[in-house]
């Protein structure tokens, strides 16, 4: 079971989270949880962090999408 705030890892083959990256900054993406509790991957760029909704178990690597950290 989770603990509150912390996501529920995003189940997608390993390789293909190895190869996931900002689609802006081509940072790593790591799992975060957004400000109402839901998950979503977050740029680990230190000059422009960004945070990538996932929707019904999908991400969602459009800018448009983004939101800043």
């Amino acid at each position: 079971m989770n603990q509150p705030n912390t996501p529920a890892p995003l189940s997608v083959e390993p390789w293909v989270r190895d190869i996931l990256r900002c689609p802006v900054t081509g940072a790593t993406l790591v799992d975060g949880v957004g400000p109402g509790g839901e998950p979503e991957l977050h740029s680990t760029d230190p000059e422009r962090p960004l945070a990538y909704p996932v929707r019904d178990g999908i991400p969602v690597l459009l800018e448009d999408d983004a939101r800043p950290l």
